[in-house]
């Protein structure tokens, strides 16, 4: 039977956020408008925007603000503006017409200066869920998005655990990385039953704490 598909990042984070457990670990995340942006750059000071529909890390863009100076990365181009308007007018261009998300950008662990995130699978098979992998993705070096098909390069969990933050973390960060999938799938699955597979899309940040970016039902 054809598994049930959920294309929309904002359905999904909805859904997390409903539960307190699930919610303390999801970054801030509201639509994008200049408003939001704008409150949410003065807060955080690096932002990462995102299409609300798509995947492989097509068309995500990081902005930062520092001082009176805002920067918006895509791909490897940086482009700087001395303020707000100008920038907004600049990400217009590179974002055209779709609806995006804004989340709160997350300092993560990095391998050799290079941002790592994590991959986790689950399929479910027989009535059961099952763990299908579970994989660190280390960013090509120039870009933020560690997507293999952007040309970021794959390691076993443990190798990104071990080498972004220590050996000694391994075993608990894996072991949380488990208990929150599951946490996850039993909620999602609750509010759209027929789901069959899922990958979740986690970051370690520099003081170890887990984060999840964005849940996907028809991982690749």
């Amino acid at each position: 039977m054809e598994s049930r598909q959920l294309a929309s990042k904002w359905l999904k984070t909805e859904a997390l956020l409903s539960d307190a457990r699930a919610a303390a670990h999801i970054p801030a995340t509201r639509i994008y408008n200049s408003s939001n942006l704008h409150q949410m750059l003065n807060q955080y000071g690096f932002v990462v925007i995102k299409p609300v529909v798509g995947g492989g890390g097509a068309g995500v863009i990081k902005v930062t603000k520092e001082g009176a100076t805002y920067r918006h990365t895509y791909m490897s181009r940086t482009k700087s503006f001395n303020d707000f308007d100008a920038l907004m007018r600049s990400l217009a261009s590179v974002k055209r017409k779709r609806t995006y998300l804004i989340q709160r950008g997350i300092q993560l662990a990095a391998v050799g200066g290079r941002p790592i995130d994590y991959r986790v699978k689950v399929v479910k098979t027989n009535g059961q869920w099952v763990f299908r992998s579970m994989v660190g993705r280390v960013a090509r070096k120039g870009l933020f998005v560690t997507n293999l098909c952007k040309g970021g390069s794959m390691l076993t969990a443990a190798q990104g655990i071990g080498r972004s933050l220590s050996g000694r973390q391994v075993r608990s960060k894996k072991s949380e990385m488990r208990q929150l999938t599951r946490l996850c799938t039993s909620i999602l699955e609750g509010k759209y039953p027929g789901i069959g597979q899922l990958g979740f899309d986690y970051g370690i940040d520099r003081s170890g704490r887990i984060w999840i970016f964005e849940v996907n039902t028809r991982p690749q």
